[in-house]
């Protein structure tokens, strides 16, 4: 048992060294990872304190990089690259059911974010929820939807 929190312990600092951060704020394992790559990881079976403890543990010896302003195919993004990039808040237009592949999402501050990761996930119907998008790992971006708790990596797309 020991040797799986340590095992879980390096491989989370690992991931979080390899990959660097694009945002200079610190951000924790479940929003810096989809929840398949979360429960693949086996960090949903740790308990809440555990999982508490790893983040702070990361946060106190975690150094950003110098952020990336590109995406991984080498387009440039949406956004001045002298400027920081800064959490969005803003709300999805119309009604939220999940995402499906290639979902594209149609804001009310007028953006178009699409679906950057595969699967599919249903939430439920929520009419105009809140909704943030995240700076994350090299240049992507996590778009969290608050009534139901649920995340996904996107990409912009208008």
């Amino acid at each position: 048992m020991y040797k799986n929190r340590v095992y879980l312990l390096f491989a989370a600092a690992a991931l979080v060294s390899a990959a660097g951060a694009a945002a200079s704020e610190f951000s924790s394992l479940e929003e810096r990872m989809s929840q398949a790559e979360f429960h693949g990881a086996g960090l949903d079976k740790l308990k809440p304190e555990e999982l508490k403890a790893l983040n702070d543990w990361l946060r106190a010896h975690y150094t950003a990089p110098a952020p990336v302003y590109v995406t991984p195919e080498g387009q440039p993004t949406f956004y001045d690259t002298e400027a920081k990039r800064e959490v969005i808040e803003t709300k999805i237009d119309g009604t939220f059911t999940g995402w499906y592949g290639h979902t594209v999402f149609t804001f009310e501050n007028g953006q178009e974010w699409t679906q950057n990761e595969s699967g599919s996930f249903s939430a439920g119907k929520y009419d105009h929820p809140d909704v943030k998008i995240k700076p994350m790992l090299l240049g992507s971006w996590l778009l969290y939807i608050e009534p139901c708790g649920c995340s996904v990596r996107v990409k912009r797309t208008k």
